[in-house]
């Protein structure tokens, strides 16, 4: 298993536009300097009035497919 820390700070109607079709992804550059694209999807738990704020944990398995994102 592999894990990557990363922050994110997206307004509420910025990623309304990416979960509604217009991006279905998101770039995120990790704590390490890594690029790593997310589906758009897999944030949305995370989703407040405010948008998604805060740390999170990427885990993915020896094949790089995402087991789960926490938020930390």
């Amino acid at each position: 298993m592999n894990q990557y820390f990363f922050s994110l700070n997206i307004s509420y109607q910025t990623f309304l536009n990416h979960y509604s079709g217009q991006a279905s992804t998101v770039l995120v550059v990790t704590e390490n300097g890594l690029r790593l694209q997310l589906p758009a999807a897999r944030l949305r738990p995370y989703l407040s009035q405010l948008g998604i704020r805060g740390r999170f944990r990427l885990i993915t398995d020896q094949n790089n497919k995402i087991q789960r994102i926490d938020i930390l």
